[in-house]
């Protein structure tokens, strides 16, 4: 891939992967960093990247392990200070009025629902292809989404009637 053409994959496709990722993670800012971390990963590779071998599900992939490397680390670190007895109890911040109903119905799902549910329904990516992407069966991917929209769906249904 040419400097020009990943100038322009990156111009159409870094809004719509922030989005997915913050689908995936529920936290617009870390969305932000992991997605731009996996585009300075990828103009480093540029030349190797294919612009028709779907270089956006290697910047999606790459800024989804960034996300789970991140959130490890964060664990580890708490776990050091509760070890350690330097913890500092903080309250939690308040919950943003503004967040979409979605994000929340999102975030009660596990790790590998979210992501499923998001590559399929947000990315409109085919079972086959988050298998690939996700590295799992595609029937271990049906049975994400299935489990998805079972959770998903009473929650929704309580946002939409205001319950």
């Amino acid at each position: 891939m040419t400097d020009e053409e990943f100038e322009e994959f990156y111009a159409h496709t870094v809004k719509p992967l922030v989005g997915q990722l913050y689908l995936m993670t529920g936290d617009l800012q870390e969305a932000q960093d992991v997605v731009q971390e996996a585009f300075v990963r990828a103009w480093s590779r540029r030349a190797g990247l294919d612009k028709d071998a779907t270089p956006d599900a290697w910047v999606r992939t790459t800024a989804w392990h960034l996300a789970i490397s991140r959130w490890r680390r964060a664990r580890r670190a708490t776990e050091a200070w509760r070890r350690h007895n330097r913890a500092h109890t903080v309250p939690a911040p308040e919950p943003d009025p503004g967040t979409v109903a979605l994000v929340h119905a999102l975030r009660a799902l596990s790790e590998r629902q979210r992501r499923a549910a998001v590559l399929h329904y947000v990315c409109d990516l085919s079972v086959e292809r988050i298998a690939r992407e996700t590295g799992v069966s595609a029937g271990t991917v049906k049975t994400h989404l299935s489990r998805a929209r079972a959770a998903l769906a009473p929650r929704l249904l309580e946002e939409e009637h205001g319950v």
